[in-house]
């Protein structure tokens, strides 16, 4: 994946951490058009593998430290126009709480059948189908 979007803008790792049958989400202070509810996510600095960035991300804006299991896909964002990268993670330590105060309002752990209350639209479909897939079995 390119480090930056077209415009110049880095490109923004998002971490979908999945733990005891819930997704993490947090709400952003400052909501990104239709985006108030989203994945812990940031930009990847240069040199940094977007996975790299994705659990960084999760780590600094929510005290939870994060494996990256695998890369579920890229596109370019069509409410932000961002150029995004999408990583599944596992919780490898620590307890979730709203460690950015100045970026994040608060945090949830979701369900499955909860996240349309969160998200008002679909899903990037390769996470919807990562979801569906470990989520199933709770």
């Amino acid at each position: 994946m390119k480090q930056q979007n077209a415009d110049g803008r880095p490109a923004i790792a998002a971490a979908v951490v999945v733990h005891e049958g819930c997704v993490l989400m947090v709400r952003r202070r400052v909501s990104e058009g239709r985006l108030s509810w989203q994945f812990p996510a940031g930009e990847v600095e240069p040199g940094e593998a977007r996975e790299e960035a994705a659990v960084r991300e999760t780590r600094e804006e929510t005290g939870l430290t994060v494996k990256a299991l695998k890369l579920l896909g890229e596109r370019v964002h069509p409410d932000t126009g961002r150029l995004m990268s999408y990583t599944a993670c596992e919780v490898a330590g620590g307890h979730a709480y709203v460690a950015d105060t100045d970026e994040l309002a608060e945090l949830a752990w979701v369900a499955l059948i909860e996240i349309s209350e969160y998200i008002p639209y679909r899903l990037f479909e390769p996470v919807q189908e990562h979801l569906d897939v470990v989520l199933e079995r709770w």
